[in-house]
């Protein structure tokens, strides 16, 4: 609570930067580690430094400006709305489908908002949206990452003897699969709202091009489409395990590429390699070229390393274990259980990722929902989606920075909104699930 309540104080009372904030709020958590506050900090900013996402929020950031600079993104937006550019608000309802559908396949909320968010937030950018609120859409939709099976804090949770001892995988499955459907609905209504409410509209059809002449006008953009579909194509699915069968690769060399770190390098790549005659070629033309993002790669690089230095520190200070045993100490009606549960999951998954929140308290939440009288699928799916909403909340989440990096969008902007419009009433629907008002597929 300190360590929310230092940062929203430093920035709504104080009216100072969030980078502050993140930084005063790491700081003052350390302090609750008595003796060990300075080996906390330590700790805590090691991890922070050396955190996959810092780098590849990193490169996001400079992968956006290669492709907006290079006019790269222009090509490719014009193909896409010979496609959908007569439905108003369309690359955000691409955003949210295309969310849905990766997140069957990656299961991680920043792996989703990096791959879809690399395309359609400029996309959205560029036919009306505010960049705000393209960042808040994209991260918003982080989430369904987790909503849909599979993904692997379903499978952690599963993983637990008193999870697996009560739910199989298949009606787990099915059971989130359905929740998730009303998550995208959901997300489908705000987007809906969002375009009424900005008065986003549909390209004149004067001002498109047929397909074809947008193709011919602009086929090479479509080849940053390979940064994508590459590393997806090597980490997850048939072409994956048979590469993770071959002795002179293996699993573990598998398991150690990056989703969220190839898509922005190898996109970046791409786009200098195509745009190849109108990137700079010397030194002091590269310097000037790359001026104009250093404000973005400052300030998005202090949030997230302190972000997830607090994180480390929170995690040591054993926050988990604490809630847990505020859990298991419930005893109260299923309905008011359901709602406290709810509401400590979206804290936790504040700080921490839903596979860090599942890990750290899912067992503890299961046993307390079903001690209450929850069906023990219900309590599973339940405290899946509450912990979906890792990727929507401020000030720690990921995708919030990944998104607002692409969008070249000040996040603190964005942490309202997607408290409003995401972390609320994606927790009110897990409620709903977990009290049975809004029905999922039991066997």
């Amino acid at each position: 609570m300190v360590y929310i309540l230092i940062i929203i104080a430093w920035v709504v009372i104080v009216k100072r930067n969030i980078g502050e904030a993140m930084i005063l709020g790491y700081f003052v958590t350390a302090l609750f580690g008595g003796t060990d506050a300075f080996k906390l900090l330590w700790d805590g900013f090691i991890f922070g430094a050396t955190h996959e996402v810092l780098f590849a929020a990193m490169f996001f950031v400079l992968m956006a400006y290669l492709i907006e600079k290079t006019k790269l993104i222009n090509k490719l937006i014009n193909i896409l709305n010979a496609m959908v550019g007569r439905l108003p608000g369309g690359p955000a309802y691409v955003d949210t489908i295309a969310s849905a559908i990766f997140g069957m396949i990656s299961g991680s909320g920043s792996g989703n908002t990096a791959t879809v968010g690399a395309i359609t937030i400029p996309w959205m950018n560029k036919t009306g949206w505010k960049k705000e609120t393209s960042a808040t859409i994209a991260a918003g939709n982080a989430g369904m990452g987790i909503s849909f099976p599979p993904n692997s804090s379903m499978f952690i949770l599963l993983g637990a003897a008193p999870v697996s001892a009560l739910v199989t995988e298949g009606n787990l499955y099915v059971a989130l699969f359905v929740a998730g459907i009303y998550t995208l609905i959901y997300r489908l209504i705000i987007v809906w709202w969002f375009t009424k409410r900005d008065k986003v509209k549909a390209i004149p059809s004067e001002n498109l091009d047929s397909f074809v002449i947008a193709f011919k006008k602009g086929w090479q953009s479509l080849l940053i489409f390979i940064g994508i579909i590459v590393p997806v194509l090597i980490t997850i699915g048939p072409l994956s395990e048979s590469l993770a069968q071959l002795n002179r690769i293996g699993e573990d060399a598998i398991g150690s590429i990056s989703i969220i770190i190839w898509v922005p390098v190898l996109i970046s790549i791409i786009t200098i390699l195509v745009s190849w005659d109108t990137i700079p070629k010397t030194f002091g033309e590269w310097f000037s070229f790359l001026e104009g993002s250093t404000k973005s790669f400052s300030v998005i690089g202090v949030i997230l390393l302190f972000s997830f230095s607090a994180s480390e520190i929170l995690k040591q200070l054993q926050l988990p274990e604490e809630l847990g045993v505020l859990m298991s100490s419930m005893d109260l009606g299923p309905w008011v259980v359901a709602l406290l549960v709810g509401i400590l999951i979206i804290i936790v998954a504040t700080p921490l990722t839903a596979t860090a929140t599942v890990t750290a308290i899912g067992t503890v939440a299961f046993s307390t929902l079903v001690a209450a009288g929850i069906d023990p699928v219900v309590a599973a799916v339940a405290i899946l989606i509450f912990s979906s909403t890792e990727g929507a909340s401020p000030p720690g989440g990921a995708p919030i920075f990944i998104a607002s990096g692409i969008a070249r969008a000040d996040p603190i902007k964005t942490f309202v909104p997607l408290i409003c419009y995401y972390v609320i009433p994606i927790g009110l629907l897990g409620w709903l699930v977990a009290t049975g008002l809004l029905p999922i597929m039991l066997f």
